[in-house]
């Protein structure tokens, strides 16, 4: 973790931004204000995202470029870039990176190498944003929640119990072992706002539903599986092959399941057809810009041990 005197510096520097996983989400209510009130847990990857940060004491804006590592889907991303190639210079400034900046009231360029696709579930911009507060020394819950529900746990890591609508952390007691997992990459984004209004038509805004056993569970699964049918099909290829049934990564799209991919018969950061007629067709040719009825990569990732 970075200090308030790294920020201070006008050193570039270079932050890790992990990934982070739901392990289970329950929507327990509604806010007034229409926020989805949660009793989640979380729990953060070795997998994320690289920022280079390279300070600027000169007055000039902050800006973002982002650059696409071979993991994310073609042009996954959100908001309005310009460039040809993986590295893209983000023209929207309403972005969660140059937000957090803002908070932290200093500017910077700051180039994203983004190993979590938008969309995918995994928290990637939530985290971005956490290392920028990490990096100015800010560690207040408040401020973190005002950039987004996901950005409270992002700043904090390891694993917590999530509430209220995000910025409610408690510690957890976590297995003593980092856990082995296999996350399927989907081709294609899930939105976040969307599936929450699925889950308000689905539920009626109830909170949990009655009869819930208490046992891991996402309840935003059936709302995602209602809006995105592709959901369903990868859901079903992914018990054809393993014999697991597979849980849903927060809102989508990422699958998961316990297990490493050598253990599942898979190799880690392998493509896995939409079908057996797409293997011959889509072979190891892995990562097509724009396709979303592409192939999905199978990522082997742990759990980071501990708790907040």
């Amino acid at each position: 973790m970075t200090t308030s005197s790294s920020a201070r510096s006008d050193e570039p520097v270079r932050l890790v931004a992990p990934a982070k996983l739901t392990l289970s989400l329950r929507v327990v209510g509604v806010r007034d204000d229409g926020y989805h009130l949660l009793d989640a847990e979380m729990a953060s990857l070795d997998l994320g995202d690289v920022l280079e940060l390279s300070p600027r004491e000169d007055g000039t804006p902050s800006s973002v470029s982002l650059e696409w590592a071979d993991l994310v889907h073609g042009a996954r991303e959100s908001g309005s870039a310009t460039g040809t190639d993986s590295r893209y210079e983000v023209a929207n400034d309403d972005n969660l990176v140059t937000r957090a900046l803002r908070i932290t009231g200093r500017s910077a360029h700051v180039h994203v190498v983004k190993q979590v696709p938008p969309g995918a579930g995994l928290g990637g911009g939530s985290s971005d944003a956490a290392a920028i507060l990490r990096w100015a020394g800010i560690s207040n819950l408040d401020e973190a929640a005002a950039l987004g529900a996901d950005v409270p746990f992002c700043l904090t890591g390891r694993q917590a119990r999530v509430g209220g609508i995000g910025e409610v952390l408690r510690p957890v007691t976590p297995r003593p072992e980092a856990r082995a997992l296999t996350l399927f990459i989907l081709p294609f984004g899930m939105s976040t706002p969307a599936v929450y209004r699925s889950w308000d038509k689905l539920s009626g805004g109830s909170g949990a539903p009655a009869g819930d056993s208490g046992e891991p569970v996402n309840h935003l699964e059936a709302a995602a599986l209602a809006i995105e049918p592709r959901l369903g099909r990868w859901r079903d290829r992914i018990v054809e092959l393993t014999g697991l049934v597979p849980r849903l990564a927060g809102s989508g799209s990422t699958w998961f399941v316990e297990g490493t991919p050598e253990s599942l018969g898979f190799t880690d950061r392998s493509v896995l057809a939409p079908d057996d007629a797409g293997a011959a067709r889509w072979g190891n040719e892995s990562v097509e810009a724009g396709n979303p009825d592409g192939p999905a990569v199978v990522v082997g990732a742990t759990t980071v041990p501990g708790g907040t």
